[in-house]
């Protein structure tokens, strides 16, 4: 006998949050404890469970905006807890080649993007937006694979959050650029400004925030009374830098992510284990979220399919091309570990697309070639990662101190 999931959710909000809770929670650490049984990173198979349970198969969930938001905290309070175990100085001292490696990361991918969907005859702006849904890396699914493997000092992996931090900002401009070619003007103007203020802010966090944190937090640590006081000033610190970021024209990842380096030097252990608690609560939601968005149907021709192998390939291809020519000059290893650490697109990739279509310059099927990419991306850079770091130990050459250019 099968379980009706559609008629406990009509029964009412009140049934429906903590069913969907239930069943995305529990579904994705079942198949992520499945996956790490066979030797696979467990969260190939959070995201697996979101395309079981989502509408392209099972259909007991669909995204809405209360997963959404779920989803969105979850990646947060990631990227938060990686900026913990990252300090300032480890990043700055990689920012020159951080920034040569997210330039040809974004260069390649948009290149192939919208050369390819040219030559499937696609009407240029359509071709463009495909270009742009390629540029941009989601660090997240990167991030949790490094840090479950206790990979976040390694030099590779610093380069990697780096260059993500700057392919962010990149991808924040040739998204603006593409949506006002979509509405038929470009402000130059515009533009420019929403590049400096985006560049501004996260420069200014990263050079100064672990300052200001240092000076702030033993001072709050004496004065507050309320429980817990260092977790409340770094749980303001989150949301407040990760909403001056979305002002600033970057995502709310990134001010998440500024926020925990700068605090990485200031706070206790008591903050990274109750950060380290809420980020397993929430991250199986972002995972899966991604998931949920692959929508099996829109595949209905051969054609289509076809496009999306072809995108698919394009996608892990220019990353890893594009990125490792970048960070070739580190070594071969280094240069496989950063070509395949910024493959994932994630949901960015998503959000790209749904631009695209609700400007109506995308159709429903190459939204859905684009929403295959960003999925299948993000479902095989962790066994690529797994692959690319294996045997990894963090050797005195990989923790010392060094200077690129």
């Amino acid at each position: 006998m099968s379980f009706d999931f559609s008629m406990v959710a009509a029964a009412g909000e009140t049934t429906r949050l903590p069913l969907e809770m239930f069943i995305i929670f529990g579904a994705a650490k079942l198949l992520g404890e499945l996956f790490e049984r066979l030797g696979q990173p467990g969260i190939v198979g959070e995201i697996l469970a979101g395309v079981l349970i989502g509408p392209g198969v099972l259909g007991w969930i669909v995204p809405g905006d209360f997963l959404n938001a779920l989803a969105e905290l979850g990646v947060m309070f990631l990227l938060f807890r990686v900026g913990l175990e990252v300090k300032a100085s480890e990043l700055v001292s990689v920012g020159g080649r951080a920034t040569i490696v997210a330039a040809l990361g974004v260069a390649v991918p948009f290149a192939m993007g919208w050369g390819i969907l040219m030559l499937w005859n696609a009407p240029q702006i359509e071709a463009i937006f495909v270009g742009a849904a390629m540029v941009a890396t989601s660090v997240g699914v990167t991030a949790q694979v490094l840090a479950a493997k206790g990979l976040m000092q390694a030099r590779a992996s610093r380069i990697i959050l780096a260059a993500a931090v700057v392919d962010d900002v990149l991808g924040l401009l040739v998204l603006a650029v593409v949506s006002s070619l979509a509405r038929g003007e470009v402000r130059v103007a515009d533009l420019a400004v929403t590049a400096a203020v985006a560049i501004g802010f996260t420069v200014l966090v990263a050079a100064w925030g672990t300052r200001a944190a240092g000076r702030l937090v033993p001072r709050v640590r004496e004065k507050l009374r309320v429980a817990e006081a260092e977790f409340a000033l770094s749980m303001t610190l989150l949301f407040g830098l990760a909403l001056l970021a979305v002002y600033a024209g970057v995502a709310a990842i990134i001010g998440a992510f500024l926020a925990g380096m700068a605090l990485s030097e200031s706070v206790g252990d008591r903050v990274h284990d109750l950060a380290n608690g809420v980020t397993e609560l929430l991250v199986p939601f972002f995972l899966a979220g991604i998931g949920l968005h692959l929508n099996l149907s829109a595949f209905g021709s051969s054609e289509t399919i076809i496009l999306a192998a072809v995108i698919f390939v394009a996608a892990l291809v220019s990353k890893f091309v594009g990125c490792g020519l970048g960070a070739l000059r580190l070594g071969r290893q280094d240069a496989i570990r950063i070509g395949v650490g910024m493959t994932p697109r994630g949901e960015v990739g998503l959000v790209v697309a749904q631009i695209g279509l609700s400007l109506g310059v995308v159709t429903e099927h190459i939204y859905g070639v684009v929403v295959f990419m960003a999925v299948a991306t993000t479902l095989v850079a962790p066994p690529l990662l797994a692959a690319a770091y294996k045997g990894a130990l963090l050797s005195g050459e990989e923790e010392e101190v060094f200077r690129l250019g």
